[in-house]
């Protein structure tokens, strides 16, 4: 998949438009757009960390420079986020994991 109909597929699936995904990135619509349609595209490597982090994936995902799944992307991400949070929030999601863990076996 390339890189311009990840993004586009990434940001239709979690219901975001072009507006809203450039205003998460500090972006224009237009340059989302050319982002998503424009080949080759030449983002810089802090608008792709951005974007990444608005679609919730890593950027090797974004660009494709690795075979993990949509699935493993978001995993990754998730994780880095739950990593800066302070140490009492992440006491406080492992528990909830673990209750969410715990009704899912049941």
């Amino acid at each position: 998949m390339k890189f311009g109909t990840r993004i586009k597929d990434l940001r239709t699936r979690r219901g975001l438009t072009l507006d809203q995904l450039a205003q998460e990135t500090n972006s224009s619509k237009s340059y989302i757009w050319e982002l998503e349609n424009k080949n080759p595209p030449r983002p810089s490597a802090e608008k792709l960390a951005a974007i990444a982090a608005a679609l919730g994936v890593t950027v090797d995902y974004l660009i494709g420079t690795d075979e993990q799944t949509l699935e493993k992307a978001e995993d990754k991400a998730f994780f880095r986020e739950y990593s800066s949070l302070p140490e009492e929030t992440r006491r406080q999601l492992r528990e909830m994991a673990k209750i969410l863990g715990t009704k899912k076996g049941k």
